[in-house]
């Protein structure tokens, strides 16, 4: 029995000191909600859970180009369906203003609404959607995932010659009826392909979008398994630990008393 070197007490210390580390370790976990609270508990697991947050956070990006990408192409659509009403009622004018029983006073007052309703056209053609036109003909290359490729949405041009041929057509006179009522048959024609260009804009951008909402959700649930504490576990860990420590402390202080007991030998 000595005195000078207390290997009890030591060896009691040092367990007592990890007992007490992975308390700490824990306590931590638990209220933080991650069992990676620092690099030295998972250095691979961080190191993949931060590229997989970067992933999440472009993607997060391209859903909104994506989103903003659909609404622009509804916001053409909705100008498309109130300009295929005006072209159907313009060729119902040039069929009108070819009824040999109007007067030359009854073709000028279908001229007024065909031409009001050309000057409509014309309008809706320079329209933008936050700053940017929405009937330019441009193709615009929307990102749709998290690496920047693009989806090109077809463009829409309402000022070509198709178009603005029949809205600048003069009904007055028989002649100049016919002939508008064929230029606004193909300005309703190129008006239906381009209203279909526009739907399979939106169907493809909406399948994009519910592909990346699905990627986030599985890359999330992949981090999710690297980063997130079982709590159910962690608790049990916890007690397990609380214990060690309590009972660590109990059995230093036995062991530091045991010294105390060689005095007695001296006396």
């Amino acid at each position: 029995m000595v005195i000078n070197t207390n290997l009890s007490a030591q060896g009691s210390a040092t367990l007592l000191m990890q007992s007490s580390t992975k308390l700490s370790q824990s306590l931590a976990r638990l209220s933080s909600g991650s069992k990676i609270t620092s690099p030295a508990d998972d250095s691979a697991g961080l190191a993949v859970s931060m590229k997989l947050n970067a992933q999440m956070s472009r993607i997060d990006g391209a859903s909104n180009n994506v989103g903003n990408a659909i609404s622009f192409s509804q916001t053409q659509d909705g100008y498309v369906s109130k300009v295929n009403d005006a072209f159907s009622r313009m060729s119902e004018l040039a069929v009108l203003a070819q009824d040999v029983t109007k007067t030359t006073g009854d073709r000028a007052l279908y001229q007024q609404e065909f031409k009001a309703l050309g000057s409509y056209v014309d309008n809706v053609a320079t329209k933008d959607f936050n700053g940017v036109s929405l009937f330019n003909g441009a193709t615009l290359n929307v990102t749709t995932d998290s690496e920047a490729n693009t989806f090109g949405m077809v463009g829409i041009d309402l000022s070509n010659t198709t178009y603005s041929t029949a809205t600048k057509d003069d009904i007055t006179s028989l002649s100049g009826a016919s002939t508008a009522l064929t230029d606004v048959k193909a300005a309703i024609n190129q008006l239906a392909s381009d209203r279909a260009n526009i739907g399979s804009n939106i169907e493809s951008l909406t399948y994009y979008n519910d592909q990346l909402n699905s990627l986030k959700n599985n890359l999330s649930a992949a981090n999710s398994r690297i980063t997130d504490v079982d709590v159910a576990q962690e608790s049990t860990n916890y007690a397990k630990y609380n214990i060690l420590v309590q009972s660590g402390t109990a059995m230093l202080a036995q062991a530091n008393s045991l010294p105390q007991s060689v005095l007695k030998l001296l006396g």
